[in-house]
């Protein structure tokens, strides 16, 4: 086989610990310089496949290759190009900021003048320089985990792996977590490989998701053909005339209608053209709803469609026909 392209590709990776399989000969082909999000129930696979691409584990079957090194036949190169960040930060409490970063650059084997020059650097790229000098006894959760994610960077690494990287932070503390993903992929070329319990921390960074349950990708896609593949779109019409209510019900074949509120609801994917067909035909019977509201499937609803306990639901089905890969 020849070695692919891809800043991480994986063919037919299989791990199983005693009589449990974990992970059932997975595929994956992740672009350089692209944000990757892996999706999953607790147990299905998501930590262990970090855990081997980043050369902590070794698999039962299956190739990989990181950077374009054989991930069997060359783990140092492997190692030399990646960083890892787990969900617990591994930074030294009894440090400053700066000497924590100084020591990850001597053991990334830096010169002494390079690795003050790198955690100087780093502290300012993370919002970090004002507190360098301070005891991390004096960081808040978001400035620790900011910390974590800069000594990963001190070697340069082409690639990252993210492992639940917000987890136990606040919402700003997670927005900024984002923005610094965002920008490391976007201005650094960094490819990163995120797994993550938050849906909307996928969909905020993902350029492509995978949903893995039972050890197998069920799902590989953006965000948006994702939630193509579950039904429940819809748009909400709200009349202020009970007559135009009766009317529109009648002519559109409605989901569910309200009397009280004067409100239907139609199916809808919630494109452009089905928007511009339901307006239209609205206008054609001079009906003009008071408001008009666009709901279609989030990545919670992708999620529960896809790693339930049935695998018979109508996103499954698609997927068997090969709706995304």
């Amino acid at each position: 086989m020849s070695m692919p392209s891809s800043a991480i590709a994986v063919r037919g990776l299989r791990k199983s610990f005693k009589d449990k399989l974990v992970l059932d000969g997975i595929d994956l082909d992740i672009k350089e310089g692209t944000i990757f999000s892996l999706l999953g129930p607790n147990g299905a696979g998501k930590t262990t496949t970090v855990r081997i691409l980043s050369t902590l584990s070794k698999p039962d079957a299956g190739q990989a290759w990181i950077a374009g090194k054989e991930l069997a036949k060359e783990p140092d190169a492997v190692r030399a190009a990646i960083g890892v960040t787990g969900q617990f930060t591994a930074v030294d409490g009894l440090l400053t900021g700066f000497e924590n970063l100084v020591l990850m650059g001597k053991l990334q084997h830096l010169g002494k003048r390079e690795s003050r020059q790198r955690a100087t650097e780093l502290l300012e790229k993370f919002d970090l320089a004002e507190a360098a000098g301070k005891s991390l006894a004096t960081y808040s959760g978001g400035m620790r985990r900011r910390l974590d994610l800069a000594m990963t960077l001190v070697g340069r690494p082409r690639i990252i792996f993210l492992d639940e990287p917000t987890t136990g932070l606040d919402p700003r503390g997670r927005r900024t977590m984002w923005q610094i993903i965002h920008d490391l992929a976007e201005h650094d070329g960094v490819t990163i490989f995120l797994t993550t319990q938050y849906l909307e921390e996928a969909d905020q960074l993902a350029d492509r998701i995978a949903v893995l349950d039972q050890g197998r990708l069920v799902a590989e896609g953006t965000s948006a053909e994702l939630k193509q593949l579950v039904p429940g779109g819809h748009v909400s019409l709200r009349f202020t005339d009970a007559a135009e209510l009766d009317l529109a019900a009648r002519m559109l074949g409605t989901i569910s209608r309200d009397e009280e509120e004067r409100t239907l609801q139609v199916s809808s994917d919630g494109g452009v053209r089905s928007l511009h067909s339901l307006l239209d035909r609205l206008n054609r019977a001079n009906l003009e709803p008071a408001e008009l509201t666009v709901h279609t499937p989030d990545l919670d609803d992708v999620f529960l469609a896809l790693t339930g306990p049935s695998t018979h639901s109508p996103a499954a089905s698609n997927l068997e026909n090969g709706a995304v890969r």
